[in-house]
């Protein structure tokens, strides 16, 4: 009996620590789960937009063998996957297998996101002179109001031939009245940023010698509390970068105060225009996160900052898994909650 009693107590410690080990994602056995909701419980709170333009909005239990599924690779990772060419939502012209946030906040109430990811792959077809070639948004601020436009967008961008990219945050002028014309002002985390361009179609600047090489662990912190976005970047082997942004303050509030990089980068799209003095203050804002493709095949000549002229193939899926016309990216980890008081600024 006290054998027995003894076996009993020793299978309910291994069942209560297995369900412990559960709760934190990563460390889940690769056969313990099968969705990507099984990694991530709070894709409850998200709806999908996938690369072949199809919406969901109830993710538990959700798979989709092209484009967002799991693998194992040590730990556990949800994969974001979606092509050059394929069916987009109605104001963009760029793929996505991307999340997008139920609720809503004003950027005083804030929100907080989370992710640990590494990117596998972008699209080595592109025109080198055009900003958005070569790259893939991880991660965004969106607004559902005004021009809608972007307080944050993360990019991973390498070019061809590179074995290192960079990663960078945009953040996106809400311009004033009624001009809703893009600009969007560029930080360096690692690498370089948005400006950086080649001088021909297939012509690459240097390799960023701290750049993040494909397959390479880096986590971001999204954190908006009381108007501010704070941001945390952090990969092992390199200084964490942190930065805060007022979400409810522009800079931009004059000609004189458009930095000169914008002018330079868009000047050959005719972008003009300062912000609203409140920037995003009021506004309805929902995070994003997953892959959101930014090189498509737009000829370069109707818009030299965001039309890429990559190989689509026609929109033919299996030819451009094919021949490196998509993005891939995979994360371990993710998190979306309230803002809190931000402790290392």
């Amino acid at each position: 009996m006290k054998n027995l009693i003894l076996f009993v107590c020793a299978c309910l410690l291994l069942i209560t620590c297995s369900e412990e080990q559960g709760t934190k994602g990563g460390d889940l056995e690769e056969d313990s789960i099968k969705y990507p909701s099984d990694l991530f419980p709070s894709l409850d709170q998200w709806s999908i937009l996938l690369g072949n333009g199809e919406n969901q909005r109830d993710l538990i239990g959700l798979e989709h063998e092209q484009y967002f599924y799991t693998v194992f690779d040590k730990t556990n990772w949800v994969v974001y996957k979606t092509p050059n060419g394929g069916v987009t939502s109605p104001n963009s012209h760029n793929t996505r297998t991307e999340l997008g946030q139920k609720s809503r906040w004003t950027p005083k109430v804030g929100g907080k996101l989370t992710g640990t990811l590494k990117v596998m792959h972008v699209s080595t077809s592109g025109d080198a002179r055009v900003a958005s070639s070569y790259s893939v948004v991880v991660g965004q601020i969106h607004s559902a109001d005004g021009h809608k436009n972007e307080p944050l967008k993360i990019f991973y961008k390498k070019f061809p031939g590179h074995s290192k990219g960079a990663v960078f945050w945009n953040y996106e002028i809400n311009t004033a009245g009624d001009n809703d014309k893009r600009w969007d002002y560029s930080t360096t985390v690692w690498g370089y940023d948005f400006s950086l361009i080649g001088t021909g179609p297939d012509t690459y600047p240097p390799e960023p010698e701290d750049g993040i090489a494909f397959g390479e662990e880096f986590s971001y912190e999204v954190n908006v509390h009381k108007g501010i976005m704070y941001l945390t970047f952090r990969s092992e082997g390199r200084e964490t970068k942190t930065f805060s942004k007022s979400l409810i303050t522009s800079e931009y509030l004059s000609a004189a105060d458009v930095p000169e990089q914008i002018r330079t980068l868009f000047a050959v799209i005719d972008r003009d225009g300062t912000e609203r003095a409140n920037a995003y203050e009021g506004e309805l804002q929902f995070f994003k996160q997953g892959a959101y493709n930014q090189t498509n095949g737009r000829a370069p000549s109707t818009n030299m900052v965001w039309s890429s002229g990559a190989d689509t193939f026609d929109g033919d899926l299996a030819k451009q898994y094919a021949n490196g016309s998509y993005v891939e990216v995979w994360f371990r980890e993710s998190s979306i909650g309230p803002g809190v008081v931000p402790a290392q600024f």
